[in-house]
């Protein structure tokens, strides 16, 4: 049986349409309509997670990268924003670790460096085709059905 430390992670590729842009990694996943946004460091961890590399791996990679010194416990911290969002496979179980709990064993300098996963609900196309019907509260023309939001603020 694998210790924590001899842990591999493995980063889920399927369903996900995946875009680099300068200083982040955008993901959305095509199973739960969710948008991801992962800062540098959280993307430099996801796409270290191979299934071959194990957490001292990865935490020594990302300290070079980022020529400093790195903590196992900021990539637990990514592991668990990753595995939250479904962006690693299950196989990927480890320990859960809070923002707290880095800062306070990493230092406060430390804390912008931190990995950051963001994510938001992406709504369907058919949520955004939808109107409002006849009487239904609006602010907008476009809101409503017919296209006209009465003075009173209700579709006519």
């Amino acid at each position: 049986m694998k210790t924590l430390r001899q842990l591999t992670p493995l980063a889920r590729e399927e369903g996900l349409v995946i875009q680099e842009l300068p200083g982040e990694l955008l993901i959305y996943d095509l199973s739960n309509h969710k948008a991801h946004c992962l800062n540098r460091t959280a993307a430099f961890i996801w796409k270290h997670c191979d299934g071959r590399m194990t957490v001292p791996e990865i935490a020594a990679r990302l300290g070079k990268e980022f020529d400093a010194s790195s903590d196992e416990a900021v990539v637990w911290f990514a592991l668990g924003q990753l595995k939250k969002t479904r962006l690693l496979r299950d196989s990927s179980n480890g320990k859960q670790i809070s923002r707290r709990d880095v800062i306070r064993k990493a230092g406060l300098a430390a804390a912008v460096g931190l990995p950051l996963v963001t994510s938001i609900l992406a709504p369907t196309a058919l949520a955004q085709a939808s109107c409002l019907p006849r009487d239904a509260a609006c602010t907008l023309n476009s809101q409503c059905c017919s296209g006209n939001c009465r003075g009173n603020g209700l579709c006519a």
